[in-house]
Parts: C-alpha cells; sequence; structure tokens
C-alpha cells in the first residue's frame, strides 16, 4: 500500500513540478535558496498527501501548498537576512547587462516589481500570469473570485504605474 502512495505521489509531482520551480522562482533569488524552499515544498506535499481532496485538481492543490510554504519561507528568510546579510548590489541589479532587447528588459522590470509585492499579490500575479481564472485562484488562495478580481486590478494598475515612471 504505502509503495502505490509513494508511485502516485511520485508521478502527481514529476507530472506538475513546473508548478514547484515556477513558485520557486518567484519567491527566491538565489539558486541556494531555490533549492531549499523546493525540497520543503516537496517535503510539505508529502505530508499532506494523505488528506489531498479529490474535489479539486492537483495542480489546484499543489499550487496552494507551494504557495503556503514559499510565503512561509519567504517570511523567514527576510527576517533572517535582515540580520545577517547587508544589502549588496547585484540585489539591485534589474537586468542582465547583455539583455539588449526591450522586452528582456520589460520582462526584469516585470519581475522586480512583482517580487517587490506582498505575499500573497505576489501568489495573485503569478497565478494570473499563469492564465489561471479568477475561480481556480480563488480555490488555490482560499479566497473569493471577487476578491482575486479587486486584488488583480489594483495590482495591474500598480504595476502600470511602476512602468509609466520608467519612460519618463
Amino acid at each position: 500500500m504505502q509503495t502505490d502512495k509513494s508511485d502516485i505521489f511520485l508521478s502527481v509531482i514529476e507530472t506538475n513540478k513546473g508548478i514547484i520551480y515556477k513558485v520557486a522562482n518567484a519567491y527566491c533569488l538565489h539558486a541556494e535558496d531555490r533549492k531549499d524552499l523546493i525540497q520543503e515544498i516537496i517535503v510539505q506535499l508529502w505530508k499532506s498527501f494523505d488528506g489531498y481532496n479529490d474535489q479539486y485538481k492537483y495542480t489546484t492543490w499543489m499550487y496552494r501548498i507551494s504557495l503556503n510554504v514559499a510565503i512561509s519561507f519567504y517570511r523567514k528568510e527576510n527576517r533572517r537576512k535582515q540580520f545577517t546579510d547587508p544589502l549588496s548590489d547585484n540585489i539591485l541589479e534589474l537586468v542582465d547587462e547583455n539583455a539588449a532587447l526591450e522586452t528582456d528588459k520589460n520582462i526584469g522590470y516585470l519581475k522586480q516589481f512583482i517580487a517587490g509585492l506582498k505575499e500573497l499579490d505576489k501568489a495573485l500575479m503569478l497565478l494570473y500570469l499563469e492564465e489561471k481564472s479568477y475561480k481556480e485562484i480563488a480555490e488555490i488562495t482560499g479566497i473569493s473570485e471577487t476578491n482575486v478580481s479587486t486584488r488583480i486590478g489594483r495590482i495591474k494598475k500598480i504595476l502600470k504605474q511602476k512602468f509609466s515612471t520608467l519612460k519618463v
């Protein structure tokens, strides 16, 4: 029985591992932090696998767990780094210097702007950019569809304002 559970779990993870990597990339700038977060997400997915509710898709369940773990990890790391890491210039680097295309610059700015959002807003934008429906985002985050819509509208407005200040 345990082997069946393990096989199913491994299959679900393998099929949907992109979710874990997207969340880790959205919440961690450094490769070592991403590795730690990915490991923690997988551990938490395993711990909650018995409680999986088949009313939801595996992807919804994985996003919910992954985002909750990432938000907790992000908060813990930020508190730790406040006391251990001085702010370095490379953290403020917006775009790879070799990136010549305007699109690459804009993507770099967008990533930076999203990284500066509050934890829930960052999760909402990640799911929105993944083209999840408001209903799916509501299921994953545990907030109402109306709240999802309102918050995403506000976030988009903030992001537009940030981009408009770059053009000046």
